[in-house]
């Protein structure tokens, strides 16, 4: 059995989208999957799965809040070892910095520089960003809800054709732990 964290895109913000944490780990269960837990209110939830195939298992739970809840969410799954690898890679000194400064997009394929190469990166700064493995690592120091570089980074023009989710550092490195991988 492989452990998984699913990631879902947008529930619960601002009283929409209402998916309560006991139900989605009811869910799981009812799955198939073991392991079953949730971090936050914000759609984290770990299970254990003998799949292997991260875009079915997304799939298949996309399916089942649709008729679960009467509405769509994006949902990314990842493994054990892709989280802590993601984690591990991060090109800013995470150990120094708040949880709040540094966030990971999680996207569900890989991106090239090309795509955000219209943004003038430099008129951001302090704020960075950086690509990974289907991931984009932000740097912000005053948080993402001060960024402007955030908001640059989510125009629909950037983000054209993916689906992505972000996670601040302590998400990321909860994530890590909870599904027993090792940064």
């Amino acid at each position: 059995m492989t452990m998984y964290a699913a990631l879902l895109r947008g529930i619960n913000v601002s009283g929409h989208r209402k998916v309560p944490m006991a139900e989605l780990r009811t869910l799981l269960t009812g799955l198939g999957h073991g392991d079953v837990g949730t971090y936050l209110q914000s759609g984290n939830a770990v299970f254990s799965s003998g799949s292997g195939d991260e875009n079915t298992l997304a799939a298949q739970l996309e399916r089942a809040i649709e008729e679960q809840f009467g509405f769509s969410v994006e949902c990314l799954v990842r493994d054990a070892a892709y989280l802590a690898a993601v984690a591990g890679a991060c090109p800013f000194p995470a150990a120094g910095l708040q949880g709040r400064q540094l966030h990971v997009t999680y996207f569900d394929r890989p991106v090239d520089t090309a795509r955000f190469a219209p943004l003038d990166a430099a008129a951001f700064r302090p704020e960075e960003f950086r690509l990974g493995d289907r991931a984009l690592y932000l740097y912000a120091p005053d948080g993402l809800g001060r960024s402007k570089l955030a908001a640059a980074l989510s125009r629909p023009s950037l983000n054209k054709g993916i689906t992505g989710t972000s996670r601040n550092w302590n998400t990321v490195t909860r994530l890590v732990e909870m599904t027993g991988g090792e940064a």
